[in-house]
């Protein structure tokens, strides 16, 4: 086998069967996994912008919460029900560096666009715009990084990877909260043409105009070779993925239902400015500041821990470690977060709230990576995108629009807030570790059968 190898690189091209190629050097993976995570971070920080600023653009625009939901959830994911499926398809097939810088150019310029909105439509407009960028940015930099690592490495790439989500989570509440005193101590700023800006839409400006510069770095990245390519996946567009799915029911079935379990309790992190404002008298730049160094620290803490178990795991032959790590850290950070709302004092909020992104730095990437770990290469992006279509969907478009309406319907005051987001604890949280439990066995076997088939095909060669 090295033989073949070394005879491939001294002919310049392969003469290895397709998806057998050698890996590519681990400093181009790293590199490429660094310029994913940067974009990464500009496309969380563009799309979580809009929580710490909707308790002001409420005021200014007169709207009620289910109103203000429909900002933070159906106007970015209403582009993923229309197109942001079928557009997977090209990352199975396209050149995945240029599809993201794309749309890295189309999310940056629509928020700096939500920085000149005068009205709700505008602004609900310019959101939808912001979702057309971004629904192609995580399954083709998941499905890059699959092709740069082997199996197990994976779970150490992704967690990495995941530093832009962290980066870009925390410096939408950091770097927010900072541009808003900035500008409450200098002055509104006046534009030609646009008049006096009000403190959100300067931070929109500021955040999204950077972006636009960053899409030139993904030019610099190397498309990898593809990998784990299986000859018995159906190449038909969206209806081979489902059937692969399908097929591996018992393995892919928790995984997303568990998950969509999951995103319905998740609009408590978008109406978490609102929540600090009403029960506990925060202005959203003290929230911002605080609640950004907070989940920056506990989210980097938990990528670390997260990837460190499980090659703890996997040093002991437990290949499912991935997986493990998901269920364990979601068992422990329930009662946290059930109890978080009702604390006495928003120090204590803070503190509970810092153990469930602890514990989400820990799980979020484990659940792309047992993902990218069995999925084949022909269908990788549009199983990606199906996932993280339920993720963004539902936990960013349908759960505020819950939690939103819980507080208007059935708790009928503003001040109610605090008790919508523990209801929907109690009801989602419980349920959806159950369901995910039910995928460990068959995520261990197939994993097992990969692993096998991966090394007959390199005895053979």
């Amino acid at each position: 086998m090295a033989s073949v190898v070394a005879h491939v690189v001294a002919q310049g091209e392969s003469a290895l069967p397709r998806g057998q190629e050698p890996y590519p050097p681990s400093g181009q993976g790293w590199y490429a996994v660094g310029i994913l995570a940067l974009t990464t971070t500009f496309a969380m920080l563009d799309q979580g912008i809009l929580g710490l600023l909707i308790q002001q653009i409420i005021v200014d625009f007169g709207l009620t919460d289910t109103q203000a939901s429909l900002l933070l959830g159906p106007a970015f994911v209403l582009f993923y029900v229309v197109l942001g499926v079928p557009l997977s398809v090209l990352i199975d097939r396209w050149r995945r560096t240029w599809i993201i810088s794309v749309g890295i150019f189309v999310w940056s310029a629509a928020t700096a666009a939500c920085g000149l909105a005068s009205n709700f439509v505008q602004l609900f407009i310019a959101r939808f715009v912001v979702g057309a960028g971004e629904a192609v940015n995580g399954p083709a930099a998941y499905s890059i990084v699959a092709d740069y690592f082997p199996r197990d490495k994976l779970p150490r790439a992704v967690a990495t990877l995941q530093i832009g989500s962290v980066a870009g989570s925390g410096l939408s509440l950091l770097l927010g909260g900072a541009m808003i005193w900035m500008v409450a101590n200098i002055g509104n700023p006046v534009l030609p043409l646009v008049g006096q800006l009000q403190p959100w839409q300067v931070v929109f400006l500021g955040v999204g105009l950077p972006g636009i510069l960053v899409s030139l770095l993904l030019l610099t990245v190397k498309e990898p070779p593809r990998r784990m390519i299986r000859s018995q996946v159906s190449q038909v567009p969206v209806i081979g993925a489902v059937k692969y799915m399908w097929a591996k029911f018992p393995i892919f079935g928790p995984m997303f239902i568990g998950l969509t379990l999951g995103s319905l309790d998740a609009g408590g992190r978008a109406w978490g400015a609102a929540f600090f404002e009403r029960t506990y008298g925060w202005p959203p730049s003290t929230y911002g500041m605080v609640s950004g160094v907070v989940s920056i620290v506990a989210m980097l803490l938990g990528l670390y821990l997260g990837a460190k178990w499980v090659d703890w795991f996997q040093a002991r032959g437990k290949m499912d470690g991935a997986y493990r790590v998901i269920l364990y850290t979601r068992f422990f950070a329930i009662p946290f977060a059930i109890l978080m709302p009702m604390m006495p004092t928003p120090e204590l909020a803070v503190a509970f709230n810092a153990v469930a992104m602890l514990t989400l730095g820990m799980t979020g990437p484990m659940l792309n990576a047992v993902m990218l770990i069995i999925t084949p290469n022909q269908v990788r992006g549009q199983v990606m995108a199906l996932y993280l279509f339920i993720f963004t969907v539902i936990g960013q478009g349908l759960s505020p629009v819950i939690t939103g309406a819980t507080t208007d319907y059935i708790f009928t005051s503003p001040d109610d807030l605090r008790w919508s987001i523990m209801l929907l604890h109690i009801i989602f949280l419980p349920a959806a570790l159950v369901v995910t439990w039910l995928g460990l066995k068959p995520f261990r076997q197939e994993v097992d059968r990969l692993n096998a088939e991966d090394a007959a095909e390199a005895a053979s060669a």
